[in-house]
């Protein structure tokens, strides 16, 4: 099982028409409009984070569609960007799941990644200035593809489901593996006082974790 890469995927995508098909148009709109993230950093959350090491899962909806912001991760935004809304309440609630940190004045997220964190979005691109304007070109299929094949060959992860488009996914997770599923409101200003404020996820990760013998994250 843990024999197994994210390049046991790819191979596998790469073969199939849905993937060819937004391959192309992923061509079309990078060549014709400014889209996000960089080309390099579409696949970004898979650079960071192995198969082997994963831990945990976040889904985000689609990136950030502002210059200098997406990175690859979601929720994640480049140094020396302004921290988004969203991503300061997840701050937030780090904060009140360990006392003794601090709200970063850094919103990238890739020491989460590189700790066993997917960073995955249901749509990993996007055009400047219309958020889920690659909605419904093969993203979805991907991304449904992904956490089914995250769950069929993996153990004990912690899927976090994040708002209404998050949790659809459930139903990708195959929870005869021991699969940790935590649901609760998007952190948006809009529903984070809907249940993600007070959820407790981070800490709840983290027991889940040690239960497992496996490393708690460091948020």
């Amino acid at each position: 099982m843990e024999k197994l890469t994210w390049n046991s995927f790819f191979i596998k995508e790469y073969k199939k028409k849905y993937f060819n098909d937004l391959l192309k148009k992923l061509k079309e709109e990078y060549s014709n409009f400014v889209c996000f993230p960089r080309k390099e950093d579409i696949f970004s959350s898979f650079k960071y984070c192995s198969l082997k090491k994963l831990k945990v899962v976040i889904l985000g909806q689609d990136p950030y569609y502002n210059k200098n912001q997406a990175d690859g991760l979601c929720f994640s935004v480049q140094n020396g960007t302004k921290i988004p809304p969203s991503l300061r309440n997840i701050f937030i609630e780090v904060n009140s799941c360990f006392n003794n940190k601090e709200i970063p004045s850094n919103g990238s997220l890739v020491h989460w990644a590189i700790q066993g964190i997917l960073l995955l979005n249901s749509i990993l691109t996007v055009r400047e200035g219309f958020p889920k304007s690659h909605k419904e070109i093969g993203w979805e299929v991907f991304t449904n593809r992904i956490i089914h094949f995250i769950s069929e060959n993996k153990k004990n992860v912690v899927f976090l489901l994040w708002g209404k488009h998050a949790k659809m996914k459930k139903k990708f997770i195959n929870q005869l593996n021991d699969h940790y599923v935590l649901e609760t409101s998007h952190p948006s200003p809009f529903s984070a006082y809907h249940g993600f404020f007070g959820s407790k996820h981070f800490i709840k990760t983290n027991i889940f974790l040690y239960e497992k013998g496996k490393c708690p994250i460091k948020w």
